[in-house]
Parts: structure tokens; sequence; C-alpha cells
């Protein structure tokens, strides 16, 4: 299987590496300051599972000329025009796309452009960052990756990969029913964002107050509500995870987006919390709370746009 990985940052290079220790062939695309970091270091993880040095193929815009058997996707969704733009070459009538993007808004956009057929559904859990001289440091014990057939099942392309996945310390899981899946990521991805962001506090600072832990379980029944007005009601035990650690005491828990804030960077405001207030329209829902924390999030990139 010859594998493609859009991005070398922390999710693509940490899963794209683990691909290349194990054996697989890996290419990387990449912009061409990475592509210059990855030529003089190679990629370089940093793990208590195992680091990792060593040499990679790379592409820049321009150079991709072949189809490849699986494209992943790890871009941030606000490049997701620009990254569908730059895999084109590299999908042909027999390949599979895999996106390892938050939320659910970009399948719509993935169908359109290569067939709902071609696109995988796909999921992953990491908690990694990517330093300024390239190297990708993993931060605790996080690193898994769930895909599975939209229409459900696991077909021979998701096996073959999980087989690769298999080889590596990465935890895979082949999932009959990966849109329940994206659904409950989503739920608790929803809730994690609208309350950190919207505090600007991490959960333990969140729930310390009197009416926080409040807050943020109202937050989340309007994110369980429009899951299940979309026929994906989360099960029992993930929202008894979600309730856990949503309102855990002393947590340093936040959503990657409040650090994206902090930094003064783009945010997936659009992408997550948009599509969950779009989809309570759709459905009939109210998410008072919802639309209070979004309009937060558009207020932010309002005002960076001016800056």
């Amino acid at each position: 299987m010859k594998i493609l990985v859009l991005g070398a940052g922390a999710v693509g290079g940490y899963f794209g590496g683990r691909l290349a220790e194990a054996g697989a062939d890996v290419s990387f695309f990449v912009r061409e300051r990475r592509a210059q970091q990855l030529a003089k270091n190679g990629l370089v993880v940093k793990s208590g599972f195992g680091d990792i040095a060593t040499p990679v193929k790379t592409y820049m815009d321009g150079q991709l000329d072949q189809a490849f058997d699986m494209v992943i996707l790890t871009n941030k969704s606000y490049d997701l025009e620009s990254s569908l733009d730059a895999i084109a070459p590299a999908v042909g009538p027999n390949s599979a796309v895999l996106p390892l993007l938050n939320g659910l808004a970009h399948y719509e956009a993935l169908d359109a452009r290569f067939g709902a057929e071609r696109v995988i559904g796909g999921l992953c859990h990491l908690a990694a960052t990517l330093t300024n001289d390239g190297e990708i440091h993993h931060l605790n014990q996080l690193h898994s990756m769930t895909l599975g057939e939209r229409d459900g099942g696991v077909s021979a392309r998701c096996q073959a990969l999980g087989d690769l996945l298999a080889e590596t310390p990465v935890h895979v899981r082949l999932s009959p029913d990966i849109a329940q899946d994206g659904w409950e990521k989503l739920v608790l991805l929803s809730t994690l964002a609208s309350s950190t962001c919207l505090m600007r506090a991490s959960v333990g600072d969140i729930v310390a107050t009197d009416e926080g832990e409040t807050i943020v379980l109202e937050l989340l029944d309007e994110c369980i509500a429009v899951a299940e007005a979309a026929g994906h009601r989360p099960s029992p035990k993930a929202i008894e995870t979600a309730s856990s650690l949503l309102t855990e005491k002393g947590s340093a828990f936040t959503a990657s987006m409040l650090r994206d804030i902090e930094n003064g960077s783009l945010i997936e405001g659009e992408h997550i919390l948009g599509y969950m207030v779009a989809r309570g329209h759709e459905f009939g829902v109210a998410t008072p709370g919802l639309r209070i924390a979004y309009c937060h999030l558009q207020a932010y990139e309002q005002r960076r746009a001016r800056f």
C-alpha cells in the first residue's frame, strides 16, 4: 500500500512516522519550510512509546505525479479547500481518502470533490505538539486511530491500513459504525471547545466556580440533543466518559482551540461549533449556550482579522 500523508505536523508526522517506522511505504506532502526541516534532520518524534528519527520521502506543490492507494489528510479545517487542491493529483480511480480532521463538516467537501465512495471515515486521538525546530513531541499515553467505511462495516482497504498500524505502538480500531464514533467525539469536542474557549479557562478552573459545572453540563446536553436529532445519540458509556472528563476537579484539560486563541492563531470555530449550531437549527434543537460560544469565537475572528 502506497500512502501519502498530507502534512507532517503533530498528527500527520506522528501517525505517518509510526507507519514509516514499521516499514510502510509512506510519503509526506508538505510546505517548503517543513520539507527543508525534514531533508536536514529527518522526521523526529519524541515519545514514551519510542523515539523516531528517520529520513522520509516528501512532495511539495506541483511535484505529485502519481496516484496513491491511501491519502491521509491531517490538515486544519480552515485549510481544507487548498488541501483538496494539493492532493487532487494523488487521488486516482482506486485511491482512498482518509480524513483525520476534527468534526464532521469536511465530509461534504470531500465527497463533492472525490466521490463518497473514495472517502473513508476516520478520527484520531493524540496529544502531541510540533516544536519550532520541527520535532514532534508526544505528550502523554494517548495515540489512537479509528477508521471504517461510512456506510458501515470494515472493508479490505480499512483492514489493510489497520494491519499496517497494528505493527506500530498506535492503538487502532476498525469500527463497524464510524458515523456514531464521529458524533460521539464531536459531542465531547464541541462541549470542551465551547466551555473552555468561552471561559478562557481549563476544565478545573471552570468547575471550581459557582455555576461552572452546571453550565458545562448544560452545554453537553445541548450537544447530545443535536447528535440525537441526527440519529446518533451517544452511548451511555460515551456520555459518562464525557461528563467525567468535562467536570473533573483540578483538571488542566482545555480544547486545542483555546490554545490557538491564546496564540492569536486561526481557529476551527466554524467547523466545530458552527456545524453544531447549524445542525441545531436544521433539526429544531435549541442551542442557546452553543450559540453564545460560537458568537464568541466569531467575534474573536473578526477582531483578529483587523490586526
